[in-house]
């Protein structure tokens, strides 16, 4: 059971390595300019091997087919529903699921953004039993990454769906001769990771650089986070950040080359590559070209 790219490695472990007699993905969507009905990646993966898939509306209520085909192990990854108790029974190995992150760390649908928006230095794989809360189920197995500067969510994303692959394969053996662990979460060290809101898109330079500077990485490639620009917004995919004595916040304070220097709490965050209101993603320094950048300096920025 999964739905987005991110379980597409997972999805292709199990078939090179079990035998898949059922793939359960969110109902197809409209994607682009032309609103073309698009299949999941999981559902096209699925198909390419000649696997059944079902795509109910609403799993809560639509679980009859899983049941009847009396599964052996249910394994969930980036499913995007919550699965009911009728199925969670079903399965006489259980349901097993994936999920990225350490657990009981960043339980909820964004992980891997807030593994980064939230300055975490390290984050991984859990692989767990499923119960009836969110991601609350006894853990199996677990892995570890540490997170690198350079880490955005398109990274981290592509890291953690290896790992994830890699982790459950050599832990299914287990999980199916029944000689795995399993540990209880300590509920006194939970932290959620909720789905991103729109709200959380936007850039506040009253807060610290660094802080931006992570919200930045947290949500490249998608969605973005923004900032109001002459009165547009404009989208931001890279910057630095430099400790310095500032007296006004969210003020374009130094123009280079390269980059827009705005003043926030404690110093100064580069911006060196944007998506202009209605343009493509670019350079900073190709932003800039033909631009006074003069007219730039003090400039404020919501």
């Amino acid at each position: 059971m999964g739905t987005p790219d991110f379980a597409v490695p997972v999805l292709k472990g199990l078939i090179e390595e079990t035998n898949v007699i059922l793939v359960v993905s969110q109902p197809d969507k409209k994607q682009g300019r032309k609103q073309v009905l698009t299949p999941t990646p999981i559902k096209k993966l699925a198909l390419e091997n000649n696997i059944e898939v079902y795509q109910p509306a609403k799993i809560k209520t639509e679980y009859e087919k899983i049941i009847s085909l009396k599964p052996d192990i249910i394994i969930t990854c980036a499913y995007g529903q919550i699965i009911p108790k009728e199925i969670l029974d079903a399965p006489r190995l259980g349901c097993i699921n994936v999920h990225a992150s350490l657990l009981p760390k960043l339980r909820g649908g964004a992980p891997i953004h807030k593994a980064l928006i939230e300055g975490y230095t390290k984050t991984g794989i859990t692989i767990m039993y499923m119960d009836e809360k969110m991601d609350s189920g006894d853990i199996i197995a677990q892995e570890e990454y540490i997170i690198k500067p350079t880490d955005n969510v398109g990274i981290l994303h592509d890291e953690l769906s290896l790992i994830g692959k890699s982790l459950l394969l050599k832990t299914l053996p287990s999980i199916i001769n029944k000689t795995n662990d399993r540990i209880k979460q300590n509920e006194e060290e939970v932290t959620y990771a909720y789905n991103i809101k729109r709200e959380e898109e936007h850039l506040d330079f009253n807060n610290p650089g660094l802080k931006i500077c992570n919200q930045v990485r947290g949500l490249n490639p998608w969605p973005l986070a923004n900032m109001i620009l002459n009165d547009l917004e404009t989208k931001v995919l890279e910057c630095t950040f430099k400790e310095a004595k500032v007296s006004q916040v969210g003020r374009i304070i130094e123009v280079t080359k390269d980059s827009i220097g705005i003043s926030c709490q404690d110093g100064i965050v580069y911006i060196t590559k944007i998506k202009p209101f209605g343009k493509r993603i670019m350079a900073v320094k190709d932003y800039l070209n033909g631009l006074d950048k003069q007219k730039l300096l003090n400039q404020e920025v919501k």
